[in-house]
């Protein structure tokens, strides 16, 4: 009998998983509740929120200090590498764009702190290999960080193995330290893993290949199962609850099917299933929901939309009253696509077609407001999978007549960019720490920073960590009980209630 071959994890549970389906609502104190436990579960790599875009969420809508939570997963995951999605230079990039010195700012201090040691990003939108990597790559080795290239996939009638096969192959000579295939609309059949993956994996010469898919269409341990037998050795999974649903295969699962298929899979179970069980009991404390098992959904296939953006669609639709009308800015986003010429649906694209879909829904009249990226789209400033030559003519001479649109188009030539000191000088911050410069060039400005810090510490979540001290707090809430005694065989625990007298 041959040996069973090892299978390695990359943990998505604070970074995807809460992105998939907590629209990037994972607390400080949920985090540090069970991060200690992750650590010593045998993970290759641990997802954190680590970008400027979860810098935001955290300061802007639950109110806690992002720094302080990058030292605590650097406190609380000393010995597994540490991992976020990348968003290059520019720390604020659904606005006025950052410099590039400011991003390089906050990469080397994530490092320096311990928060990071790899980081994820896509290399084929956007026209990342061409745009960005040249420095980029260079610039995380040289900080000790390692770098991985996700290659998207989607479906469209421009999107077939020739492609693929050339993203491959870009992707692979820049030497990254690792490859994968980002399934981020949970769109793989088990067909078409069996052609892609095995091309791609041979163009890949050596390089390590991981897999990264969601459940949105009920397929993804399936998928991951028959990606073991084609040779890959690294699956992305999340920890319930946030895992299935919209967000990544369970661990719990992919390794249980993984031994019965006769692979060795390299985590502890038992650990994971206590790490699971308390969390549940985190989520149930602040009434969030839980990723389930969801039914196949053709419905995916055709609007593509990923989970962690259809996430934050429902969340902000709601917010403005408009979560009855989902489905119609879901159909809107399919025309939108189909007129821009079959962009991947993943960040930014995505969240530019979704965003336009819900004015186009909302206004009664389609384009008669237009979101500032759609109109770079027009332009071409997201390099050769925006403008041409594959968008509607009619819809990109409608966009560049739009008065914004000389406003928003490519500089021409080379920019001066300050440095840190000029940055920090023309602000008046020159006393004020990296860490608090960063938070303002992400924030562009202080407000939301003051009513950050004027929310208070984040909450602590008892439950998870410290049983004991969460029992002795409720026992002093009811001063009518005396005591409570806990036995086991000869062992005896009695706590007495202070608040008895």
């Amino acid at each position: 009998m041959s040996e069973a071959k090892d299978v390695h994890f990359v943990d998505t549970t604070f970074r995807d998983g809460s992105q998939s389906l907590w629209a990037m609502g994972i607390r400080h104190g949920q985090m540090e509740a069970i991060a200690g436990d992750m650590d010593r579960a045998g993970y290759e790599v641990i997802e954190i929120p680590g970008n400027a875009v979860h810098f935001k969420k955290m300061i802007r809508d639950l109110k806690e200090n992002p720094w302080d939570t990058m030292h605590m997963l650097a406190e609380k995951i000393p010995n597994t590498p540490k991992s976020c999605m990348s968003g290059g230079f520019n720390l604020n990039p659904l606005g006025r764009p950052t410099p590039p010195a400011l991003g390089e700012l906050f990469w080397t201090h994530q490092a320096e702190i311990g928060a990071l040691q790899r980081v994820q990003m896509m290399s084929n939108t956007a026209d990342q290999m061409k745009l960005m990597f040249p420095a980029l790559i260079p610039f995380y080795r040289s900080i000790g960080i390692k770098f991985a290239l996700a290659i998207a996939y989607c479906i469209s009638p421009r999107h077939t193995d020739d492609l693929f096969a050339e993203q491959t192959r870009r992707a692979a000579a820049l030497k990254p330290d690792v490859i994968y295939l980002k399934d981020q609309g949970g769109l793989l059949t088990l067909d078409r893993v069996r052609t892609l993956v095995p091309m791609m994996m041979e163009i890949c010469e050596g390089i390590p290949f991981e897999l990264h898919s969601h459940c949105t269409t009920g397929m993804a341990p399936m998928i991951y199962l028959e990606a073991l037998e084609l040779g890959v050795e690294t699956l992305h999974t999340g920890i319930p609850p946030l895992a299935e649903g919209s967000a990544q295969p369970s661990v719990l699962n992919v390794a249980h099917n993984a031994r019965l298929k006769g692979f060795s899979p390299l985590v502890d179970e038992t650990l994971l299933q206590s790490v699971s069980e308390r969390f549940y009991g985190l989520a149930k404390e602040d009434d969030m929901v839980v990723g389930e098992h969801l039914e196949y959904d053709y419905g995916q296939f055709i609007h593509q939309i990923p989970g962690g953006v259809i996430s934050n669609l429902r969340f902000q639709l709601a917010e403005i009253g408009l979560g009855e009308r989902l489905d119609e800015v879901i159909e809107e986003s399919i025309r939108i696509r189909e007129e821009l010429g079959y962009p991947f649906m993943i960040t930014p694209y995505s969240q530019h077609m979704c965003t336009q879909a819900a004015l186009n829904v909302s206004t009664g009249e389609r384009y008669s407001v237009v979101i500032d990226d759609l109109i770079r789209f027009a332009h071409g400033t997201y390099g050769e999978d925006s403008g041409e030559p594959w968008m509607d003519q009619d819809l990109k001479d409608r966009l560049l007549a739009d008065p914004r649109a000389a406003e928003l188009a490519p500089p021409d030539g080379t920019q001066d960019e300050p440095s840190v000191k000029e940055y920090r000088d023309s602000l008046g911050l020159g006393g004020a720490s990296d860490e608090e410069l960063l938070m303002h060039a992400i924030m562009q400005g202080d407000k939301e920073i003051d009513a950050m810090r004027a929310a208070g510490p984040p909450k602590q979540y008892l439950g998870a960590a410290l049983p004991l001290k969460k029992l002795m707090r409720e026992l002093n809430k009811h001063p009518s009980v005396r005591y409570v005694q806990v036995q086991r065989g000869d062992n005896s625990l009695l706590l007495r209630n202070a608040a008895s007298g």
